[in-house]
């Protein structure tokens, strides 16, 4: 619980590092490129980085066991799982020069944009890299490299390109590629220092090829979950103009950001719950469940209440035109409080029940698209414009979200044979009071309900969660490593 919570609390700093990098990056793509920009970028993104994520064959999360449970040099494991990266990634990439279309659907916004596939090589071999730092609990290494690195370097080559003649149209493109292999590097040299150079080590294809089959699930699932959060946008593109899909974009990355918390913990409790596995402790594995799915619950609410109550003062930052999603907004915000508990229970149910995981990430993924597009359908038939089709899409994901947390925490609570439940009444109690402090700012001017209101609201919500819904294990979250607290019974029965 230590362990977990210290990986929290640094990857934390770097879900607050990340915020205040990421909203620079939406005020200058939605203020100098425009929706319809944003929207041709959106779309080919998300070709781009479902590859990167299958490129990565399971190994964001299934790295760790691989390292737990081979006798070889830890250096040569990691080695592997590199090399299988950069040849699936290289592969996808190749596929995607030669056959560019699918990742524009609305059109490119110049020719710099078929460059966009070198990101799928930079994604994969981060991905192995900041999971083979987690298994040694580097987690800082994560924080540098997502939370600083990558989201300062494309807010700030997004304007950077804008004013060079050359690149202007191309900005969004570049600024990404800039981005990824900017973060790529930052995890490189980590890596580095930890493990050594793998001295010695031969790709071995029998072995390579067996890790890619045994990871095969855990590839999937990883890009179904990552799948859920960009099928909205592919669906969304096929119905309305790239406009919309670009307001909707901008929605979704706000929505994101309190979506970055679970981050906080996923690093880490991978690992965690990998070495409960080899002593067979599976009440440990539920208390660790239970006690990470609290926390980013309880930090998201908060989050998607100071994000969503100001929704059209903090779309209004990014441009005028963007107001208007933020209806999607609302939405989005909810279905990142409601998938906290499917997230926490894929991060054990990966490794005891990979197969009926995976069955359950598919049956989600086709419950979304299905009531994706009859929700989009049906608000056409009754004459809805195209921006209540977008908030449909968001209405869509959030009840699909929904339907993979119940099904995956009773699966979970099924094989540890204990009591899966994230939710505690103080969340209730928090919420409405901050609603209403939040509420109040919104007939105020906007910047005071920005400067003033998502303050009030964070203040209201944290000192009443704190005092009501917090008990010592919670408490674990804030203090320093070393410190030790005793799980009480009532607690670990909450």
């Amino acid at each position: 619980m230590a362990a977990l919570a210290k990986g929290g609390r640094t990857n934390f700093m770097g879900f607050l590092l990340r915020l205040a990098a990421r909203l620079p990056f939406l005020f200058i793509a939605g203020r100098l490129y425009g929706a319809d920009q944003l929207g041709r970028f959106a779309s080919a993104l998300i070709v781009i980085e479902i590859c990167g994520q299958l490129a990565t064959l399971g190994l964001k999360r299934g790295l760790a066991r691989e390292l737990n449970n081979d006798d070889r040099d830890e250096t040569h494991v990691v080695a592997d799982g590199l090399l299988l990266s950069l040849i699936t990634s290289a592969v996808f990439a190749g596929i995607l020069f030669v056959f560019p279309d699918p990742m524009f659907p609305n059109g490119r916004n110049s020719d710099w944009d078929l460059w966009l596939p070198l990101g799928i090589v930079m994604l994969g071999l981060t991905e192995v890299m900041l999971a083979a730092l987690a298994y040694r609990y580097n987690i800082a290494a994560t924080v540098r490299s997502r939370a600083i690195v990558e989201p300062w370097s494309i807010s700030i080559m997004a304007g950077v390109f804008f004013y060079i003649p050359a690149t202007q149209d191309g900005g969004l493109a570049l600024a990404y590629l800039f981005s990824v292999i900017a973060a790529m590097l930052t995890a490189l040299v980590p890596l580095v220092r930890s493990y050594g150079l793998p001295h010695g080590w031969t790709p071995r294809i029998v072995p390579l090829a067996k890790i890619a089959r045994d990871n095969f699930p855990l590839a999937l699932a990883d890009a179904i979950e990552w799948g859920t959060r960009r099928l909205d946008i592919a669906i969304l593109a096929l119905f309305v103009s790239p406009a919309t899909v670009g307001i909707y974009y901008i929605a979704q990355q706000v929505a994101s950001l309190p979506q970055k918390l679970k981050t906080s913990f996923e690093p880490i409790l991978g690992p965690v719950i990998v070495r409960k596995l080899k002593d067979k402790d599976y009440a440990a594995i539920a208390r660790q469940v239970c006690q990470a799915g609290f926390w980013i619950i309880a930090a998201q609410a908060g989050i998607g209440l100071a994000l969503g109550i100001p929704g059209e003062a903090v779309m209004g930052l990014v441009g005028p035109q963007f107001v208007y999603g933020t209806g999607a907004l609302a939405f989005l915000l909810a279905a990142e409080v409601v998938a906290a508990t499917a997230v926490v229970s894929e991060a054990a149910l990966i490794y005891l029940a990979r197969l009926k995981n995976l069955a359950v990430s598919f049956a989600t993924l086709a419950v979304q698209g299905a009531l994706t597009i009859g929700i989009i359908v049906l608000m056409q038939r009754a004459g809805l414009g195209e921006l209540f089709q977008a908030a449909g899409a968001a209405i869509g994901l959030m009840l699909a979200l929904g339907f993979a947390s119940v099904v995956k925490s009773r699966m979970l609570a099924r094989i540890l044979d204990r009591r899966i439940n994230n939710f505690r009444w103080p969340l209730v109690w928090a919420v409405g009071p901050a609603v209403v402090v939040g509420y109040a700012f919104t007939f105020g001017p906007e910047w005071a309900e920005l400067a003033i209101g998502v303050p009030a609201i964070l203040v209201t919500y944290g000192y009443i969660i704190w005092k009501r819904g917090f008990g010592p294990e919670d408490r674990v979250l804030f203090q320093k490593a070393g410190a030790t607290v005793p799980l009480s019974p009532e607690n670990e029965a909450r």
